[in-house]
């Protein structure tokens, strides 16, 4: 089953895909956005292009666990994008994902101009490989 991975943000969405096999995850670039209905739909034509059954959106949630401000604008978006598209939507823990797909970036010395998009685009890879280890390990 093709997985497709969400980084969901006000102005940047970025997206992953899995393979088939659900073992690897692989960026799939930055959407810009602006507002929630232009986020759907946008979201929506490329989880369709990408061939998406199923959509994980990482979940922004406080070093304690407990769901972050941003929560609730995450759910409401992940309601309206399986409504749109008809597929089940699961989240999975987003905590750190930017932090490490910053530090990676930092590691591999890329200084361009694109970074915001890059890693809007890695941290959703790394929230879809996270999903899909962890779903193996269970």
């Amino acid at each position: 089953m093709r997985i497709i991975g969400i980084d969901f943000g006000d102005a940047r969405i970025g997206l992953a895909a899995s393979d088939a096999g659900e073992t690897l995850a692989t960026a799939q670039g930055t959407i810009k956005v602006s507002g929630m209905n232009d986020a759907v739909e946008k979201v929506s034509a490329k989880v369709k292009e990408l061939g998406g059954e199923k959509i994980v959106i990482g979940m922004p949630k406080n070093m304690d666990g407990s769901l972050s401000f941003r929560a609730e604008r995450t759910k409401r978006f992940a309601e309206l994008i399986k409504e749109k598209t008809g597929l089940a939507v699961e989240f999975f823990d987003e905590r750190l994902t930017t932090v490490e797909a910053m530090q990676y970036l930092n590691i591999t010395d890329y200084k361009s101009g694109r970074r915001k998009n890059v890693i809007d685009t890695l941290s959703a890879q790394i929230i879809l490989q996270a999903y899909l280890d962890a779903k193996k390990n269970a």
